[in-house]
């Protein structure tokens, strides 16, 4: 089967978070056999911004790791429609796209494209600016991929009923998976980048005042942090250590003993229980985990995967007690990664997404996507053997 993806990047992470769970999904699909082909403009604001501060060698750092799924970049507003879909039977347009191309690949569908076309919403814009989601000309695509449910509500009360799909992020196992032949140094690590001011108040109760409290060896990677926010972590303890290529991240959640999430606030107040991709990541990678206030609403995970600190003086003692009780560790790193294995990893992703397909194409469509996925799993049986 061939895919077609249409993103903002594949290649920048670089303040892109949706590029991990896409390379993840990149991945999958073409293990199981099948054709993955990823638009991205040549010249997209994520990848300006690593090619800036960090150089072309940051692309090529990614290229090594990332075998295989180098994007198809294009110059201008829309890539040549009739060469990029030929011959697809699945495409996705990210949300994080221009409306232009968006309504562009629609129409490209309703002048008699034979594929699936779908809408893949990762973002809080349909709640907090409801009015940029309206605009979008989405009428020719066979449906949305939504992830959460709440999000999912939103679209069916603007009467898209039964097209939309709740389909959540997860982790590339991959990639991000436990590292036990490296020992931790570090107490603390957070990867995350500062927010535009929708967390500022979080992290200052949340992370930078615990680690003041406790004096902990505490690490900080991420992007787009002004300068008070990095005189705040210097006089909280914390060491900031820049941008950090999310396949790398598994090795440096490794040297340390303990991670927190701080959902920044639209995600809190207007997408309760949809988490972000980092929980999904730490859980993969053994990691402890201590969370801010967020709603688990969809149940996606069970009781014990982390701890939730319901302010600054719990998540003080949370962290103590992480680092103190080697059994409370065994148990949330236990029980996180029974989650991920079972329901939340790329692998569980792709397979709902062949299902979504199957449901949209008709059967028949659905035994061609799964002869291809048999295929690749006996050939790869039969290498193992």
């Amino acid at each position: 089967m061939r895919v077609v993806i249409f993103c903002h990047s594949l290649a920048s992470c670089w303040n892109h978070g949706n590029a991990h769970f896409l390379r993840g999904v990149v991945r999958e699909l073409g293990r199981l056999g099948h054709e993955v082909r990823v638009l991205e403009p040549a010249h997209g604001w994520s990848r300006q911004n690593l090619v800036r501060d960090h150089g072309e060698a940051a692309l090529e750092d990614w290229r090594v790791v990332c075998p295989g799924m180098a994007p198809v970049l294009y110059e201008g507003e829309l890539p040549d429609l009739d060469a990029a879909l030929e011959g697809a039977d699945l495409v996705l347009v990210h949300e994080w796209n221009p409306p232009a191309l968006v309504a562009a690949v629609g129409r490209h569908r309703a002048q008699g494209g034979r594929y699936v076309l779908l809408f893949h919403d990762t973002h809080h814009r349909a709640v907090s600016e409801p009015e940029a989601i309206d605009a979008l000309e989405l009428e020719s695509y066979d449906g949305v991929l939504a992830f959460g449910a709440v999000l999912r509500e939103r679209y069916l009360a603007r009467g898209w009923g039964r097209r939309v799909r709740v389909w959540h992020e997860a982790a590339d196992t991959a990639l991000f998976r436990p590292l036990p032949e490296i020992a931790p140094v570090g107490d603390l690590v957070w990867i995350g980048n500062w927010g535009d001011g929708e967390r500022t108040a979080e992290l200052g109760e949340f992370l930078l005042e615990p680690v003041r409290r406790l004096g902990l060896d505490a690490t900080v990677h991420g992007v787009r942090y002004p300068a008070d926010a990095l005189a705040a972590l210097e006089e909280s303890g914390l060491v900031y250590r820049g941008w950090l290529p999310n396949h790398a991240a598994p090795r440096v959640l490794a040297r340390h003993r303990v991670t927190v999430h701080v959902p920044r606030r639209p995600y809190v107040a207007m997408l309760p229980g949809i988490p972000t991709i980092r929980v999904f990541e730490a859980l993969a990678c053994g990691i402890p985990l201590v969370c801010a206030p967020w709603r688990d609403e969809e149940g996606l995970f069970p009781q014990g995967a982390w701890l939730t600190a319901r302010n600054g003086e719990e998540m003080t003692r949370h962290l103590r007690d992480v680092l103190m009780d080697e059994a409370l560790r065994r148990e949330l790193v236990g029980t996180g990664l029974a989650a991920i294995r079972e329901r939340h990893s790329c692998a569980h992703r792709v397979a709902e997404l062949l299902g979504i397909y199957e449901e949209i194409a008709g059967p028949a469509a659905g035994r061609h996507a799964k002869t291809a996925g048999t295929a690749a799993a006996g050939e790869e049986k039969r290498r193992c053997a």
